[in-house]
């Protein structure tokens, strides 16, 4: 019983662009916000879908590679080496852009503040200083925070969680566009200059992927512009492949490390990997970082010296002044698990924080709250800090960028500013360099016990920011305590110095507070120049990595299931080997017919109810008592361009030829297909027949319902699939593997879990 308004409604839909069509059904339903969003972080949510790593081998596929010769296939390889150089030097450019912005806004707020209190110091009325300073990091965070709540809260965070599950084969809803890019740049300046305790390391991750995703598509959603080219890689599979290059080139651009960054991205990242990739990612790194080196050269004034590789420098470690002995392991060992306790101490903080976070902060206008909030708070400390510290130390020969007198003597200024009234990279790379006797352990001590609450508070605010200096530096300052306790106690010796224990306490707290081991050592010995380091450096990390362990898990772990993301890890769960394919699978399936009719089709695909991505085809006799045998799989996306561009015909004349679609028109449609809902199809068309044979992929992948758990596992994580088609011994579907069947089971504390799947 359709009313003629309705009528028009449909008409209407059929051809307004998708965004704005969801946009209009969105806002038909009344929303009522509760204060308290109910979470629970044993929950899997069904709103992220895989991508499709796996090529659909269907006739079209098959009939394009065989047409290409050899001499294309060696032009596409040119095209990969070339995407992989954009990607190198575009996120050198962003990294100089950030670091260059940051500079400059940040100098002039110490300045402005430096005077301002200097000023004020002389003749009384110092709270007047502390007002400036909380307003201008206030209005400042007000800024960063308010474009990530209301434009686009993927770019909230460092980013790398969200690029990890990607990674993973998670599509994760605009995690690669351009709209996100620039919020994340802007974000990132504007929370750094604000005076947060983050860094602008992590979200560089985010932007290299970003940036990568977008040069190897060819084109860009946001803008609404294609350029025509590199239209071979639209798909997943090549995609998720220069996305790890430019997370790559991203860590290779903020820590100046190259090797640190291919490794990042083959230790979090990357499931599927080979040797070509490797060696494209690693040049898309090393542009990566000298496009950096070089623009910051020139812009320092120096251009022939390549002195700065990173964003974030940490300056030479000099082998002869600071070597290590033999009888120091054991002390490294003991650092390595106070960083694991401590940065288990800070995950477990910061989870009660989010899981609080979600259920209350909700509204985009309490997150902007929040975030002026902090900066405020972060101020304020600063400055309490600062004032009362009696912590002077003399000016000649030290190199203080904005030294604070205060109350200290002429000729002299207050050490606890140099911890807090700087950026934070600036910071790391004092306390690692300052000379024996530039920080009192009281200083120090208070500074290390603030910063690690502040910096706790930080991670998880609604602004774009990383969390890779804050936990440098809260380790430096503790590491260089401990140096200094040391040298207390051995009478001043010479092996004791301060510096090199501050190096070894922030890889530990880093460690502690991320757990990752491989990719870290090696980009704390790049970023510190230094190879003697190497092995100190892994004994801290593993250390922390494995005594955080056995609290709770790291940070972007712990992240990434609060957001109740299908992550899938290395392994199966240990001990679920009991389990097999028939208890994992979801049935019944919805299976498709290979010449089926037009209408069964389209409510399949439009039934809100099981809104599944894949669907096995099977023989379509009409005689029923024979077998309907597996025939191949074809998937939502592939369906919708068929009705899209009518690729069917009547029922009469079946052997007439359906028009006929190339690969082009399917690359034309991807990422964004458009939904069911948007295509239109006529009461006489539903009676056509669609014939399926020549789209769908002939051999999906199969398990026997008997396989076992792990086995079952390893087959979908080291392919990349999607779906994996269950099958009897008869070659009759019976069940559907997807992301979520194997993502649910998770070693718990008392052994397997099974977690539940809802629709948030």
């Amino acid at each position: 019983q359709l009313t003629p308004s309705s009528f028009s409604r449909i008409g209407q839909l059929s051809n307004v662009d998708l965004n704005e069509d969801i946009h209009e059904l969105e806002t038909e339903v009344p929303r009522q916000r509760p204060n308290e969003i109910p979470h629970n972080e044993k929950l899997l949510s069904l709103k992220y879908e895989s991508l499709d790593y796996d090529n659909s081998e269907n006739q079209l596929f098959l009939e394009e590679e065989r047409r290409i010769n050899h001499a294309a296939f060696r032009t596409v390889e040119i095209k990969r080496w070339v995407i992989c150089a954009m990607i190198g030097i575009l996120t050198g450019l962003v990294a100089c852009f950030i670091d260059i912005v940051v500079e400059n806004l940040a100098g002039l707020k110490y300045r402005v503040v430096k005077d301002n209190i200097d000023k004020f110091t002389a003749k009384g009325g110092l709270s007047f200083s502390l007002l400036l300073w909380a307003t201008l990091n206030a209005s400042v965070v007000m800024v960063g925070s308010v474009i990530v709540a209301f434009i686009e809260p993927v770019a909230a965070g460092s980013g790398i969680p969200q690029i990890k599950c990607y990674l993973n084969g998670v599509k994760i809803p605009h995690v690669v566009r351009l709209k996100t890019l620039v919020i994340k740049v802007c974000g990132v300046i504007l929370s750094v200059v604000g005076g947060l305790a983050v860094g602008k390391e992590g979200p560089m991750i985010h932007s290299g992927s970003v940036i990568a995703a977008g040069i190897s598509q060819g084109r860009s959603t946001s803008l609404k512009r294609d350029f025509k080219i590199f239209e071979y890689f639209r798909r997943d599979t090549e995609k998720r492949d220069f996305v790890s290059a430019g997370a790559a080139a991203g860590v290779s651009a903020a820590f100046g490390a190259p090797v640190g960054g291919v490794l990042f991205s083959l230790e979090e990242g990357a499931s599927f990997w080979n040797q070509f990739l490797t060696w494209r990612i690693f040049f898309a790194s090393m542009i990566s970082t000298f496009t950096l080196n070089s623009v910051l050269s020139v812009y320092h004034g120096n251009a022939w010296d390549l002195s700065s590789p990173g964003l974030i420098n940490f300056g030479r470690f000099d082998s002869e002044k600071m070597g290590y002995t033999i009888q120091e392991i054991p002390i490294f060992i003991f650092m390595g698990v106070v960083g694991g306790i401590l940065g288990a101490l800070f995950n477990a903080l910061n989870y009660w924080l989010t899981m609080f976070r979600i259920r209350y902060i909700h509204r985009p206008c309490l997150q902007v709250v929040e975030a002026m909030l902090v900066a405020a708070v972060t101020a304020t400390v600063g400055f309490v800090m600062i004032y009362c510290s009696r912590d002077c130390q003399p000016i000649q020969g030290s190199s203080v960028a904005y030294p604070l007198q205060l109350f200290c003597a002429d000729g002299e200024y207050n050490s606890m500013a140099t911890a807090f009234f700087n950026t934070p990279e600036k910071s790391v790379v004092n306390l690692f360099h300052d000379p024996p006797g530039s920080y009192n352990p009281m200083t120090l001590g208070m500074f290390t016990l603030m910063y690690f609450f502040l910096a706790c508070w930080t991670y998880g605010l609604t602004v774009s920011a990383g969390v890779f200096i804050p936990s440098l530096l809260i380790g430096a300052a503790w590491g260089r305590l401990f140096g200094i306790s040391l040298s207390y106690l051995t009478k001043g010796s010479i092996w004791a110095d301060p510096g090199k224990y501050a190096l070894m306490g922030a890889a530990a707290q880093l460690g502690g507070i991320v757990r990752m081991t491989l990719s870290l050592t090696v980009i704390m010995m790049e970023a510190t120049g230094n190879v003697t380091y190497g092995f100190p450096i892994m004994l801290v990390l593993m250390t922390a990595k494995i005594v955080g362990d056995y609290f709770v898990e790291g940070l972007y772990d712990m992240h990434i299931q609060l957001q109740s993301v299908p992550f899938l890890h290395w392994e199966a769960p240990v001990t679920s080997h009991s389990l097999t394919a028939r208890e994992v699978m979801s049935t019944p399936v919805t299976c498709l017919r290979r010449i089926e009719r037009v209408g069964t089709v389209v409510d399949i695909l439009s039934d809100t109810s099981s809104n599944h991505n894949g669907f096995p085809v099977v023989e379509s006799n009409p005689d029923t008592t024979q077998v309907a045998g597996l025939r191949g799989l074809i998937l939502r996306s592939q369906l919708i361009v068929l009705l899209k561009h009518k690729v069917f015909v009547e029922r009469a004349n079946l052997n007439l030829v359906q028009r006929r679609l190339k690969l082009k028109d399917f690359r034309d449609a991807y990422p964004r297909f458009p939904p069911i809902q948007s295509i239109h199809v006529s009461q006489d068309e539903r009676e056509c027949m669609i014939d399926l044979s020549e789209f769908m992929n002939p051999s999906p992948y199969t398990v026997p319902q008997e396989a076992s758990l792990p086995r079952v596992f390893k087959l979908f994580r080291a392919l990349g699939l999607r779906h994996l088609v269950v099958v009897d011994n008869r070659n009759e579907v019976v069940g559907m593997v997807t992301r979520k069947d194997l993502a649910r089971y998770r070693l718990g504390k008392e052994g397997l879990e099974e977690l539940s799947l809802a629709q948030t």
